[in-house]
Order: structure tokens, then C-alpha cells, then sequence
């Protein structure tokens, strides 16, 4: 049929489109209706009129095809009748069909997780586009994706796919796109319309980490724009309604648990501090087995010097004798690691930081003891500090703990502090949005358009010291300029998934020659550092990491060991890590994230390289950075630096020991006490060199100098309080010309201090010697 011909039933092209438009369901429609309706305000008469005709067609037959191809991968949907939110399967269909949000609420463990994409299919999502599915761990993200999968008969990468960052199993017309919240909001950066997608699931949502905040606010306003997007929220039973009613009062379906009854018992220790509560945690292991109960336990404890130092405690208590006894934290070798998920032959003690609450199940636990403590990361705006102190954990992280028995068989729950100190804690834990930097998300808000933080419709507002602290890093940084607008080098920062502080070493980097070294190093850096310490080798870790230690720079030590490790490959890369207690997972991110880094960064124009990295220029660069951070050493062997901060360079530096007089971190962590981690000896030149804008200048004692024939006078730099430079003798004729030149005619021609001075001003200076000669004679003073 010619473009302008009839067809059969006597319509016109572009009615016949219409029609063929109807039934298609797929992302293309929007854009497709709008080229349809351009054809149709053109006049047939108009040459590109036929073209374009043929054009539109062939793609809507393009799309018709890729929805049936879509329809073929459509899974036979089957639920698994013991998950309790298959008995909720008909109202959450219901409420996914006729609300375009939904609030689902259940306990770990119900299949909200992993039935919620089958339902959403039942409801009809995925027609047009991806139904996405975030998790806030990558780890998650795929294993979500094969559990799935393998329900529906089919092999990842099919209906059902993952995305995490360095790695992907997403076909082209796949339904299910499980993936970290990160790639999410990634994606906002190239399609703000998110139009991929027919459905979007946001799980663990009550884990408020700064990512899930962020999109919230950033979906509640795509909402209208979108009013074809679905969205479902799901949350632990901890505040579902401040969900609902975030998003204008959206539906709450409930899914209970199926789990055993767990009694909490109160055991409150002593006022003796670390070690009552040492002692508290022995009796409650001996209270618990001694009274018959089987199974294995698992201990809540802040962090992981606890971790250790119970492990000891226990290996010498009479109450654990005949257990295994297994430590569960973040920096945790994965061998370690693995440890805890291969229930063995003995009852099993498992200590555990809260990285047990939420994200990781550990099998075979029948029993916690809970000492009601955790490390709550906080950032100082004040201190520019991020603080890791110890504190109580709210009502819904203790129930969160007491949930992680109880699911094979009744259960105890021991809490080593008293019931009325229970009920006088926070309700929930504040969210991460409130208590931590917010530089990179005013940066990324910036790059995408979407105006001041403060009119952001975030959950919870963050403190509006959070903001202003945020947005002066970026001043300092250079990514904004005074009137709070973004610079060109705040665009090239944003691209980079890094810290702001990363990120504008690495653009400095690119400007002075030392891009490849700063690659390496800002990669490092971003990820868990890959170098282990297991408690009881602590010695021969050392031994073997010795080589990797550059004795200037904790800086050039990452660089060493990433140039040692990349002569390695194959069996002899795994046998290098092992030989030198380095994990091979953290080994292989460093090297992605280096990939991807080295990517985004070579794209820039201009951008270079060198093959000879030069020290100094390499850490001007990190100074571009991390400024803040540099600190001049006192008597007492503490730092002092920028703004009143005090630190102290952390055991674990090359430069613990030498204690160089200037100093640069990569941060200030406050735990038992402030310290400086991955340090570097610098120079107060260096400083001058990197920052000039930052530095505050004054200057005293102006006065003539007559060898060198100009005004001089003593500058004094400082950084924000931190003097840089004293007592340094200038120029100060371009400080100031004026004051130079009141100084040069009162000193060197009216006093006659100019050496060897023209003719006319030797008359003029004899001329006045006359006349004070005459009033000497005269005794007059008034000549």
C-alpha cells in the first residue's frame, strides 16, 4: 500500500497508525503518538509528508513485534503456597491494578521480595516497560534475580534480570530488571523520565539510607509526570504509614510472618562498663544452654574491636566451652565470612556487628543476645568529623534483632539492658539523610536540574546545618561558585560516581599530569580496603604487606600494591592474594571500579596522563581534595588543621610512628578518639600551591627596603584558622600599590633612604640638609 493510498476498510495512513497504535503496549508509544500527531497537523501535499508516513509504519510494526516478543517471555506465574503474601495475592493485585502507589508491609521472610515482580506481572506491569525492582545491596540485587528465575523456569537474563554495578544479566526484552538503588538513580542522570520503565519497586525502604531518601522524593515528583508509572514501596512492619502518607495516603497491605514465639528476657549488667558486659554476655550463653535450649546464638555487639575482644573472653569462659565461636562484621574476610552460613557439627556463638539486623540471615540461629548497642555513623558540620560513637539502637532495630530468632523454633531473646531503658529509646533509627554529608547529593540535584535542597520533598527535611556545611564544601571544592550556581568543573565532578572530595582530586588530577596515578588511588579509596588483618595472624599479615608500603604516603602504598597486584594474573593473581591477605572479590571491584573511573574520566578533553607520576604533583592534586584535611604536628604528636580540627594519624599508617610535620587524610573518623586514615607528608608549599583561593593572607610590619629597592612586609597564610605560612617576607608593592607608595615616598625620598638616588632627588635631599643647616644657625625651626 502506498503512503497515501486507503486502506481496506477505507481510512487514511495516519488512521490506520491510530489504530495500529491501540494495541500496542510498549515504552515507544508516547514518542510514537507524538510523531502521529505532527503527520497529522502536515499536509499531504508536503513531499516529506509520504516519508514520513512509511517511516512511522515500519516502526510501529517494529514495536508491535517487540511486544509480542515481550509476551513469549512471559512467565508462567506460580506462588508458593507457605509464603505468607501468597494469601494476600488477589488484594495486592487489586491495589497494584487501581492505585498507582502501594505501601506493602511485612516481616523477613514473608516473599514480599521475591513474589512482589510475579504480582506486579499479574497486574499487568511490564506491558510497556521494565518493572524494576531495587535492593540496597548488590549482593541482594542478584540473588534476588536467580531465586526469581528459578521459580519461573527460566535462566537469568530471560524474563528475569539483574544489573549491579560491573556486572549485568539483562536481555533485551526482559521483564524483571532486579538492581541496586545506585543504578537507579543513576539512570535518572540520562532518562529523568525513567521511561524504561512500567513499574518501579523500591524494597527495604525502611532502611532510609540516603539512596532510598533520595529517590523517594525524586519519584513523588516523576509521579505526575508519569501517571502511567506504578510504584510499590515495600517496608519491614517499622512506620509503613509515613510512607502512605508521603505519597497522598497510597494503600498499606499488611503480610504477616509465619514465626515461632520468642520470649525476651531483660538481664541488665553491672556498672563495671566493658567488662560487666563481657561477663553479662557469658551468663546469658550459659542461662540459655544450661536451661536445655538448643541451637545456636548469635550476640549483637558495636563494632568490631567488641567483636575480637569477646571472641577472647569467651574461649576462656567455662560457659562457651565446646562451641565454635564465629565473628560476623563488614572488613570480615569473606573465607571468615562464609563460615557463618555452613552450619557445622558444634552449637555455634556467632558475634555479629548490625550488618546481622537486616541484610544477612544466618541459618541455624535459634537464640540472640542483644546488648542493645551499634557504631552510628554521624557527620559534624561543625568538625567536619564523621563520627562512628556507640549508641543504644532504636525500639525497631532491637525488634529487629529479637526478629532473627524465632523462625526455626520458639526462641529467647536476651537484652543486656532493662526494660524501662527499652521503652525510653527512639521509636527508629534517625535516617541516614539526617546524620551524614549531603555535598554529593546537592551536587547531583544540581547536575539534574532540580533546584534547592531545601525545596526538595524528601521524607524527613535534613538539617539545614547539613545543608549549608554542603553546600560550602562545594564552594571550597569549586563545583559551585558564589551565587550557588555550578561550575564547568562541578559538571565534570558530577559524572563521577565518587565523593565530592574523590571527585575533585581526580578533575585536578586530569589538569596537572597525574591522571593515571590518581585513578588508581580515588578507586582505592572508594571501595573496602582489600588488605586483611585476621585477629590471629595479625603478625604475618603485617610480614607480608610490609612490601606495599611507600614510607612517605599511605597514598603511594595503594599505588604499590595495585602495580605489584596487576603483575599477577590467572591462578597466580588468587595465589598473590592469599600469600599477602588480600581478598580477591575487593581486589577485582578495585579494579572496576578503576575501569569504569578511567572511563568516564578519558572522555573528557584534555585529559592527561604521565608515564614518570611526580610525589609532589600527585598530592597537590589529593590537596585539591582533601585540604580540609591537613594538619600541622603539635608537641603532644596530635595534628592541628583547618577550622579547630585535632586529630591524631591512625595505628595502622606507615607515618604512625615518623610523625612527619605536615600532614594529609583521606578522612577524620572519630571512634575512641579522632584519627587521621590514609596519610600522606606534605609540605606547606604544596598547600599554597593546590588551594591559593582558599588561603586567607595578612600582612604586618610594612616598611622600605633599601638593598632591595622596595616595601616589603611579613604575609601570614592560613587555611580556616590553620596558619600555613609565618613571618614570610613579600613584596608588597602588588599587595597593596597604594600603601606601597605612601611607604616608598615617606621612607626612601623624603628620609632619604633610597641607595644611590637619582640626581634630581640628591639636589633635593642636599637642599634640605642646607636649610636644616640654617636653622640650626638661625635656632629657628619654621624655615
Amino acid at each position: 500500500m502506498s503512503p497515501t493510498s486507503l486502506s481496506r476498510n477505507g481510512s487514511t495512513p495516519t488512521e490506520e497508525l491510530a489504530t495500529a497504535l491501540d494495541s500496542v503496549a510498549c515504552r515507544d508509544e508516547p514518542a510514537l503518538r507524538r510523531r502521529l500527531a505532527m503527520l497529522e497537523a502536515q499536509t499531504r501535499r508536503d513531499s516529506a509528508w509520504h516519508t514520513s508516513v512509511a517511516a512511522l509504519r515500519n516502526e510501529v510494526a517494529a514495536s508491535q513485534a517487540h511486544c509480542e516478543r515481550r509476551a513469549d517471555l512471559r512467565p508462567v506465574l506460580d506462588y508458593p503456597a507457605e509464603l505468607p503474601v501468597s494469601e494476600r495475592r488477589e488484594d495486592i493485585v487489586r491495589a497494584i491494578r487501581e492505585h498507582q502507589v502501594v505501601v506493602l508491609c511485612g516481616d523477613t521472610g514473608s516473599g514480599k521480595s521475591t513474589q512482589l515482580p510475579k504480582l506486579c506481572l499479574e497486574a499487568g506491569c511490564g506491558r510497556r516497560g521494565l518493572i524494576g525492582h531495587t535492593q540496597p545491596r548488590r549482593l541482594a540485587a542478584r540473588g534476588l534475580a536467580q531465586r526469581i528465575a528459578a521459580e519461573c523456569g527460566q535462566s537469568v537474563g530471560e524474563a528475569i534480570g539483574y544489573k549491579v554495578r560491573f556486572s549485568a544479566a539483562l536481555g533485551e526484552n526482559s521483564l524483571v530488571k532486579l538492581m541496586t538503588d545506585g543504578i537507579l538513580l543513576a539512570e535518572t542522570r540520562g532518562d529523568p523520565d525513567l521511561r524504561d520503565y512500567d513499574a518501579i519497586i523500591i524494597d527495604e525502604a525502611h532502611e532510609r539510607s540516603l539512596n532510598v531518601d533520595y529517590l523517594l522524593g525524586y519519584l513523588r515528583l516523576l509521579l505526575a509526570r508519569r501517571p502511567d508509572l506504578k510504584l510499590i514501596i515495600t517496608s519491614a512492619t517499622i512506620d509503613p504509614q509515613r510512607f502512605a502518607d508521603y505519597f497522598g495516603e497510597a494503600p498499606v497491605i499488611s503480610v504477616e510472618g509465619r514465626t515461632w514465639p520468642v520470649e525476651v528476657r531483660y538481664r541488665p549488667p553491672g556498672e563495671g562498663g566493658d567488662d560487666d558486659l563481657r561477663e553479662a554476655v557469658s551468663k546469658a550463653v550459659r542461662e540459655l544452654w544450661r536451661g536445655g535450649a538448643g541451637g545456636d546464638i548469635l550476640v549483637f555487639l558495636p563494632g568490631e574491636r567488641d567483636i575480637r575482644d569477646m571472641a577472647a573472653h569467651l574461649a576462656e569462659s567455662s560457659a562457651a566451652r565446646g562451641s565454635e565461636i564465629l565473628p560476623l562484621y563488614s572488613r570480615l574476610a569473606w573465607q571468615a565470612q562464609s563460615r557463618v552460613f555452613k552450619p557445622g557439627s558444634q552449637r555455634r556463638i556467632v558475634l555479629a556487628t548490625n550488618v546481622a539486623e537486616t541484610s544477612i540471615t544466618v541459618p541455624g540461629i535459634h537464640h540472640v543476645i542483644d546488648t542493645g548497642l551499634a557504631r552510628i555513623s554521624r557527620y559534624s558540620p561543625r568538625s567536619k568529623i564523621q563520627r562512628l560513637p556507640v549508641e543504644p539502637v532504636s525500639r525497631a532495630s532491637a525488634d529487629q534483632r529479637k526478629g532473627r530468632c524465632g523462625r526455626l523454633a520458639p526462641g529467647i531473646c536476651v537484652r543486656l539492658y532493662s526494660e524501662e531503658d527499652f521503652l525510653e529509646r527512639p521509636a527508629f533509627t534517625e535516617p541516614e539523610i539526617q546524620r551524614t554529608s549531603l555535598a554529593s547529593v546537592i551536587l547531583q540535584m544540581h547536575a539534574l536540574g532540580l533546584g534547592e535542597i531545601e525545596q526538595f520533598p524528601f521524607l524527613d527535611a535534613p538539617d539545614a546545618r547539613q545543608v549549608r556545611d554542603g553546600g560550602n564544601l562545594l564552594r571550597e571544592l569549586g563545583a559551585l561558585d558564589e551565587t550557588g550556581e555550578m561550575t564547568p568543573q562541578g559538571r565534570q565532578m558530577a559524572r563521577l560516581p565518587l565523593d565530592v572530595r574523590l571527585a575533585r582530586m581526580l578533575v585536578a588530577a586530569a589538569d596537572n599530569g597525574t591522571l593515571d596515578a590518581a585513578l588508581v588511588i580515588a578507586s582505592g579509596l572508594s571501595i573496602q580496603d582489600p588488605r586483611e588483618r585476621p585477629p590471629d595472624r595479625t603478625a604475618q599479615a603485617d610480614a607480608a604487606q610490609r612490601g606495599f608500603l611507600v614510607p612517605e604516603s599511605d597514598f603511594l602504598g595503594l599505588l604499590q600494591l595495585w602495580r605489584k597486584a596487576r603483575e599477577h594474573r590467572g591462578s597466580a593473581f588468587y595465589r598473590f592474594c592469599r600469600e599477602h591477605f588480600l581478598a580477591p572479590m575487593r581486589m577485582r571491584e578495585w579494579q572496576d571500579v578503576h575501569r569504569e573511573l578511567r572511563h568516564l574520566v578519558r572522555r573528557r578533553e584534555g585529559a592527561r596522563g604521565t608515564a614518570a607520576e611526580d610525589s609532589a604533583a600527585i598530592h597537590k592534586a589529593i590537596l585539591c581534595g582533601f585540604a580540609g584535611y591537613a594538619g600541622r604536628r603539635q608537641e603532644n604528636g596530635d595534628y592541628a588543621g583547618a577550622r579547630g580540627l585535632r586529630f591524631r594519624v591512625h595505628p595502622g599508617s606507615v607515618l604512625a610512628a615518623r610523625g612527619p610535620a605536615w600532614v594529609v587524610a583521606a578522612e577524620v573518623v572519630e571512634t575512641r578518639r579522632v584519627y587521621g586514615r590514609c596519610v600522606a607528608a606534605i609540605t606547606p608549599a604544596w598547600i599554597e600551591q593546590a588551594v591559593p583561593h582558599l588561603l586567607r593572607r595578612e600582612y604586618s610590619e610594612v616598611h622600605w627596603q633599601e638593598k632591595a629597592g622596595q616595601v616589603a612586609a611579613y604575609e601570614q597564610t592560613s587555611l580556616y584558622g590553620m596558619v600555613v605560612t609565618a613571618r614570610r617576607k613579600v613584596n608588597y608593592g602588588p599587595v597593596a600599590p597604594g600603601i606601597a607608595r605612601e611607604v616608598f615616598i615617606r621612607e626612601a625620598l623624603v628620609n632619604g633612604r633610597y641607595v644611590d638616588p637619582p640626581e634630581v632627588l640628591a639636589q633635593n635631599l642636599a637642599l634640605v640638609e642646607e636649610v636644616r643647616a640654617l636653622e640650626d644657625r638661625l635656632r629657628r625651626r619654621d624655615l
